[in-house]
């Protein structure tokens, strides 16, 4: 028990510490936000911060801080060092820094965001990367929430029909103004995800459950490896490239880049707490690793039916259904904006003005045809390359903001915060992609050094870069003011 509340305590501490550090590092702008310098009334609509954040958490907290934090409790209470530093040292500067970079580009999507910062070559494949990433991730977060309220409905309502009603919603969430549909019904879902969250940790607290104490020890009953497994397997509950995509969502609806700092790096502490008390549930209500393992076999690793369980062991038949919207509100509410921002990554890359509904619609129809056959496909699937594509996304996103801060600080030591992190997830990513069963599947002999290498080349190519600390004034490249 006591492990818990150091870690849920720590990342509370990271958020009022840490985060203004990052918050004076990136020196808010005052000047005219995208919101307030051209307003269109679809994409660009100012929002207030409460709205903002809850917005923006709803947007990142898909299945990952939930499924992902059951599959890496697996490996024991380690991973609450992941989740709980992951969150405050990468995670949360990943995220301060899309927003904050975006809000700079009149609220650009990611992929023009990193072609500004790293090239014209890495223009073209984050602009692919990301259509493909946001499309894969609509799948995911539909077939997952389909599966949850299936197991609430009688049988008639299948799980196959649940996926059409879902895509009903994000088609119309996806062509809708923000604030009509998303802005609206987000502060009621960010109740029920509060209410679930502490409903379940309640029950085991007060169930008189065995909480885990930190161990380094890998708990893992199939002896997966820790280094990098665990790291991809957790996903949005500490650092995620997803999040990335989703930022410049609400980069064009805040009206002050002072606000940044609760909205994008107060959501990912956010998303940290909600992993923590998943990842402690699953081990807990399971008593350990190997029942977790156990019951996860049972139910061929369905981690909807896994959800649905816990919540009616902990909390009863309306546990059960509370647990289910709870967490079915989660994907959902990231799988519309994925769409969306699928849309509007499209719309940049092509310089497709998004005011009229017809051009939406041009670019909206062919995303959704191709994520309804997607939803076909096995689940488990899918969430391993999503896993990974969303990790990689995270590395080049924090080696962006380095080069972003290097170049706006002349090299100076600051552009570190982005710098260690994108070094560390360099090396997670490169050794994963080496070792994983549906990657290379290589012997960890040859994928940790491998990882580390890459690392350093990463490390390399970025001192080459002229990114040297020197002591030479402070400036802001003139690129990145908003008359650029």
């Amino acid at each position: 028990m006591i492990t818990f509340f150091v870690a849920l305590a720590l990342l509370i501490a990271g958020y009022f510490t840490y985060s203004k550090v990052v918050d004076r590092v990136f020196q808010p702008y005052q000047s005219p936000t995208p919101c307030a310098a051209h307003p269109d009334g679809v994409d660009y609509v100012p929002i207030s911060t409460p709205k903002a954040f809850l917005i923006e958490l709803l947007n990142i907290a898909g299945l990952g801080p939930i499924f992902g934090a059951l599959l890496g409790a697996l490996w024991g209470p380690v991973v609450y060092l992941w989740i709980v530093f992951g969150t405050i040292f990468a995670g949360g500067v990943h995220d301060f820094a899309s927003g904050t970079l975006s809000m700079r580009q009149d609220g650009a999507s990611i992929s023009e965001v990193t072609g500004r910062q790293l090239g014209k070559t890495m223009l073209q494949i984050m602009r692919v990367f990301s259509v493909i990433l946001l499309v894969l991730i609509g799948a995911t977060f539909t077939t997952g929430p389909a599966g949850l309220f299936a197991q609430l409905t009688p049988a008639a309502f299948t799980k196959n029909l649940w996926v059409v009603v879902l895509l009903v919603y994000y088609f119309l969430a996806t062509l809708f103004p923000i604030d009509k549909i998303i802005g609206k019904l987000y502060p009621v879902f960010g109740v029920l995800l509060i209410v679930m969250c502490v409903g379940v940790m309640g029950g085991v607290l007060f169930g008189h459950y065995n909480l885990p104490e930190l161990s380094l020890a890998n708990q893992h009953p199939a002896k997966t490896p820790i280094w990098s497994m665990m790291f991809i397997t957790v996903a949005c509950g500490a650092c995620s490239g997803f999040h990335s995509t989703q930022a410049p969502l609400i980069a064009r609806c805040v009206d002050d880049e002072r606000k940044n700092r609760r909205i994008f790096y107060g959501a990912m502490v956010a998303e940290g707490v909600i992993a923590l008390i998943w990842a402690t549930v699953g081990i807990a209500y399971y008593n350990g690793t190997q029942g977790l393992y156990a019951a996860g076999n049972a139910i061929n690793n369905n981690q909807s039916a896994m959800v649905f369980n816990i919540g009616k062991g902990l909390l009863g038949p309306v546990g059960a259904v509370l647990t289910v919207l709870g967490v079915g509100v989660c994907p959902i509410t990231s799988a519309d904006t994925a769409f969306r921002s699928a849309r509007l990554t499209i719309a940049d890359w092509f310089h497709i003005d998004q005011k009229k509904v017809g051009r939406r619609l041009a670019i909206s129809i062919p995303l959704f045809a191709v994520g309804a056959v997607l939803t076909q496909l096995n689940f488990s699937i899918i969430w391993r390359y999503f896993s990974y594509s969303n990790q990689t996304l995270a590395m080049i996103v924090l080696w962006t903001a380095a080069a972003y801060l290097c170049k706006c600080k002349k090299g100076s030591m600051a552009s570190l915060i982005a710098a260690v992190p994108a070094a560390f997830m360099s090396a997670v990513t490169c050794t994963y992609f080496f070792m994983a069963p549906e990657c290379l599947h290589l012997s960890t002999a040859i994928a940790y050094p491998t990882g580390i290498i890459f690392a350093a080349a990463c490390v390399a190519v970025y001192i080459g870069k002229g990114v040297i600390p020197n002591r030479r004034k402070e400036a802001r490249p003139p690129t990145d003011t908003k008359t650029a």
